[in-house]
């Protein structure tokens, strides 16, 4: 009888199905990431060349001018895609089993997390399941997160497994994401949900005391 092609854990963790994170082909991409994570935060914030050498090697895609303030933490790294000018402030985490896209211009507070990877909820399944060949696994399954272009988390946000937040979007401080927001809206909370679409009326033009001698450009 021939014998069952093996599907790579990688492939599975892109089709949306249950894999096992201790596989040595994925152990080895993450102690590779997680490696070189420490070596970014082993460096100076004006070490920009070095810092950027060492961002180019952890995602998958970067775009220009992009700043992470450090500590950083990504899991793969290789799964994470970056648009231009991200700005993300101390303790940037991203668990990307499943694939993580970030748009342009996004900045991001203190201690931003994005998790894709998701568990069985039944205590017994966490710690086993069966594969095809009898023997037992611990298994867990993820779903990708997307974010658009224009986006401001404040500090604490959690983005959850699966979510797509919208271009314009503001996310409040503490907020734990656990569904989609629409494009331009102001959304917060735990979990998180949309406060108010933005509009003109938000304009910093109409808090002249705190714009004080700047002006919104025309």
């Amino acid at each position: 009888m021939e014998q069952e092609k093996r599907v790579p854990e990688e492939e599975k963790i892109f089709a949306g199905t249950m894999f096992a994170p201790g596989d040595p082909e994925l152990r080895a991409i993450k102690l590779r990431t997680h490696n070189l994570n420490v070596d970014y935060n082993r460096t100076y914030e004006d070490e920009t060349e070095k810092r950027a050498e060492i961002l180019r090697q952890i995602v998958g895609k970067m775009g220009e001018n992009c700043f992470m303030q450090g500590p950083i933490y990504f899991h793969y790294g290789t799964h994470t895609t970056i648009g231009n000018n991200l700005f993300a402030n101390f303790n940037f985490t991203v668990q990307d089993d499943a694939p993580v896209t970030i748009g342009d211009h996004c900045n991001f507070g203190p201690n931003v997390t994005l998790v894709t990877p998701i568990h069985p909820m039944l205590p017994e399944e966490r710690k086993v399941l069966i594969a095809p060949d009898g023997t037992p696994k611990r298994l867990c399954y993820a779903k990708p997160i997307h974010i658009g272009n224009d986006c401001w988390f404040g500090a604490n946000v959690v983005v959850c497994p699966g979510v797509t937040i919208g271009d314009g979007c503001v996310i409040g401080a503490g907020s734990v994401v656990t569904r989609d927001i629409p494009p331009m809206s102001f959304a917060a909370g735990s979990p998180c949900h949309v406060i108010h679409p933005l509009t003109e009326a938000d304009s910093m033009r109409y808090k002249p005391d705190i714009l004080g001698e700047y002006r919104v450009e025309e």
